[in-house]
Formats: structure tokens, C-alpha cells, sequence
């Protein structure tokens, strides 16, 4: 009986493990976030306004959002009720709101 416990909790902390990798943050770099606030400052943006989207990590911005480039930055952003968030164009997940 022990032995089917031991499997079933190395099988849960496996999980467990993979759900936290998954929810990870994405790591941006203060190179790159500088980048990003530089580039805002220089090609001001309209700010629009998304109801019903939560501006955190890993919510969706629905693709009628246009997402702006910015040099050397893999990721694209967009100005969302006077915030500079920073999407994933991939998955339009957010991985960072810059304040």
C-alpha cells in the first residue's frame, strides 16, 4: 500500500511541477523593458480601453488589438488605459504590464 502512495504522490508532485513551470512569469530583462519605455516615450500611443480584460499576466488581448512593434524587442505592445503592456504576438498573452 505504501508503494502505490509513493507512486500516486511522485505522480501529483510531477504535476505539480509541471503547472508551476507553465505558470512561470516571463523573465524580461531591465535592458529590454528600458528599450520598451524609451520607444513608448518617443511613439506616444493612444491608450484604448479593453472592458472585461484584466490587465495581468497571462490574460488575452483579443486580436481587434493592434500590437506595435518595437526594435529589438521579440515582444509587441499596445497602450491599455494609460499602461505600456508588453504581449506575446504569438499567443496575444500578456507577459508584462510596465507601470
Amino acid at each position: 500500500m505504501s508503494m502505490h502512495l509513493s507512486a500516486a504522490a511522485a505522480g501529483f508532485l510531477l504535476l505539480a511541477g509541471i503547472g508551476a513551470a507553465a505558470a512561470q512569469d516571463v523573465v524580461i530583462e531591465p535592458q529590454q523593458e528600458t528599450i520598451v519605455r524609451e520607444y513608448v516615450k518617443k511613439q506616444p500611443l493612444a491608450s484604448v480601453q479593453l472592458p472585461g480584460v484584466e490587465l495581468n499576466v497571462g490574460s488575452t488581448v483579443p486580436d481587434t488589438v493592434e500590437l506595435h512593434e518595437v526594435p529589438d524587442v521579440k515582444y509587441r505592445y499596445v497602450v491599455v488605459d494609460n499602461q505600456t503592456v508588453l504581449v506575446d504576438p504569438g499567443t496575444r498573452r500578456i507577459v508584462k504590464v510596465i507601470q
